[in-house]
């Protein structure tokens, strides 16, 4: 979930550089705690697509390989490239099949071949460029394998009923958009996206983790909310006290706020000699 963009923001800010810096002390276990929120649902998804034996998978801002473990592990995948800007949290646990490469996926040329499955999960929704991008990860999926995208859809609306944690998500978005460029309205198109690309047929599904008292998601975005902090700051919607607010309503039984969504997206590349309509 590091990979980051080569520009985009209006301050021409990155992903991990001003906010969410891999050597800041305690990022990897707030990468983990989206690991503990989404894995479970992401895994089951990956391996009803046929994620298994004999399959060459690219895990793109691949985080603390979280995914890329279990595909090796429980999915019994063949290997599994996992390619992140920096690949520190990688480095820590190898295991036998996974591939590390560090790069940035936005960089021309990028081309590490062809595989059953692309998959990109928090990756795209901090870049700029995003149709070209898709384009160009779709053409890493060799025909017959599946490209699969996930993001996060805000759920909040001017209908949602305000709370500490709306005011702070508000906050969060409006200052990681003006920051570092990170933008979620798009994410529903994923699949329209997807098709464009030439890839069919293509499906999309909606995952939406529960905040309760000291659940990884609520964990989570307490510690998203302190590493975005500044930037949440700088809109004017919120001052610390309101950010402090919105953590204690998290961990507190008074909590009524549905978490961002987890929008994944899927579609498939023909076979060769078959073309999409």
């Amino acid at each position: 979930m590091t990979a980051a963009p080569r520009g985009g923001a209006p301050d021409g800010g990155r992903y991990g550089e001003s906010v969410f810096r891999p050597e800041q002390s305690g990022e990897g276990e707030r990468i983990d705690y989206g690991a503990l929120a989404y894995d479970d649902f992401t895994l089951a998804r990956l391996r009803s697509l046929g994620a298994g034996p004999g399959w060459r998978c690219l895990d793109v801002g691949a985080g603390t390989g979280t995914v890329s473990r279990r595909l090796l592990g429980e999915a019994g995948v063949e290997s599994v490239l996992a390619v992140d800007r920096d690949v520190r949290f990688l480095r820590d646990r190898p295991v036998p099949g996974l591939e590390l490469l560090e790069a940035d996926i936005s960089t021309p040329g990028f081309a590490p071949g062809g595989f059953h499955l692309v998959h990109a999960r928090f990756v795209l929704m901090h870049l700029a460029g995003r149709e070209s991008l898709i384009t160009a990860l779709a053409e890493l999926v060799a025909p017959g394998g599946v490209l699969v995208l996930s993001d996060a859809v805000d759920l909040t609306s001017g209908r949602t009923p305000s709370t500490p944690y709306t005011t702070a998500m508000e906050a969060m978005w409006q200052g990681l958009r003006a920051s570092i460029g990170t933008d979620v309205s798009w994410v529903p198109s994923y699949p329209h996206l997807l098709r464009a690309a030439g890839l069919e047929p293509v499906a999309a599904e909606m995952h939406v983790p529960p905040l309760q008292p000291g659940s990884p998601i609520s964990r989570f975005w307490a510690d998203t909310w302190e590493r975005s902090r500044p930037a949440m700051l700088a809109t004017g919607r919120v001052d610390d006290a309101a950010i402090d607010a919105a953590v204690r309503y998290l961990d507190s039984d008074t909590c009524s706020s549905l978490s961002a969504g987890m929008l994944t997206a899927w579609g498939w590349k023909p076979e060769q000699g078959v073309v999409a309509s």
